[in-house]
């Protein structure tokens, strides 16, 4: 017998998406309908037990205690890193539910410290947070096992991943980059000032983010985000992770939306000149979250450059 329904899954990143099951016997096909129509998008689909749902947990990594999640049990451990306030469930559904092989990877999720459900502590802004995300992330990877693991970081996790594979070369196998400042300009601090009041966002996403935090500690999270990333840019000169992109060795994948309202594309242009050996490839049709809206396509992308030995 089969079964098959659509659960619409709204996401504060941008955009919400129907995640589809079908079930028969004991087993669980998945799939991501980029369309947003009620239908199993069978191309998309990828087959897994019942029990490989993913799995929720805490572990303290450098006296901080770290949420993340874990699904399946593949030998190629990815860490899909979320973007500013974003958390793993939040930003990566269709990537931890089934949008890759349980067989061939392990995904695990991380919410960086003061985001998702890695609270308390409450977040903070240092000059150098990537830094300090960076470090957690690769320590909490290491603690889990990981010894080489391969990064999938999007917008402030893009950044975050630069920075972990210039300083952790050792500890990389690959790294995906997408919807990434490679630095900040006065034309992002201008675009960033018109976002400053959240109530003057738009339903679609300021909900899902007042559901996680409640709008005080949304508003102060948001307004301590652009306080220092103004503060990078002032007394830093902008300077994210250009300075150290030389030191990135390992098989890098970029991709980006062409109509990305947040990261011009001179960002990933910049990436691919200074990565040795990258790969960069066009959403023509995308924005910011290509991994939401264009699921299968994405994961596709990734899921092939991934498996290359020398891509």
């Amino acid at each position: 017998m089969i079964h098959s329904y659509c659960k619409f899954v709204k996401n504060p990143a941008l955009s919400s998406y129907l995640l589809c099951y079908l079930k028969h016997n004991n087993s669980l096909f998945t799939g991501v309908c980029a369309d947003n129509k009620r239908r199993l998008c069978v191309t998309a689909v990828s087959r897994r037990s019942l029990s490989t749902e993913p799995k929720s947990d805490y572990l303290d990594v450098d006296g901080v205690k770290l949420h993340y999640v874990k699904f399946g049990h593949g030998e190629h451990p990815l860490l899909v890193m979320p973007g500013a306030l974003g958390s793993a469930l939040s930003d990566f559904g269709p990537q931890l539910n089934g949008g890759f092989d349980p067989e061939t990877y392990t995904v695990i999720g991380w919410d960086p410290s003061g985001y998702g459900k890695s609270r308390p502590p409450k977040r903070t802004f240092p000059l150098d947070f990537f830094q300090r995300d960076a470090n957690h992330a690769h320590n909490l990877m290491q603690s889990l096992g990981y010894e080489k693991f391969s990064p999938l970081g999007w917008s402030d996790g893009g950044i975050t991943a630069l920075v972990l594979a210039s300083q952790y070369p050792e500890s990389l196998r690959k790294l995906v980059i997408w919807g990434a400042n490679a630095f900040v300009a006065q034309e992002d601090l201008d675009m960033y000032e018109k976002t400053k009041n959240v109530s003057d966002w738009s339903k679609r996403m300021m909900q899902p983010m007042l559901d996680m935090y409640g709008k005080e500690y949304f508003q102060e999270m948001w307004l301590g985000w652009i306080e220092c990333i103004t503060r990078i840019y002032n007394e830093n000169k902008g300077e994210l992770c250009t300075r150290n992109l030389h030191k990135i060795r390992c098989p890098t994948l970029l991709l980006h939306g062409e109509k990305d309202p947040m990261v011009p594309k001179i960002h990933p242009g910049f990436l691919q000149q200074n990565i040795m050996g990258s790969r960069l490839i066009h959403f023509l049709d995308g924005k910011h979250n290509i991994h939401l809206r264009y699921a299968e396509e994405f994961n596709r992308h990734v899921d092939i450059f991934l498996r290359k030995e020398n891509s």
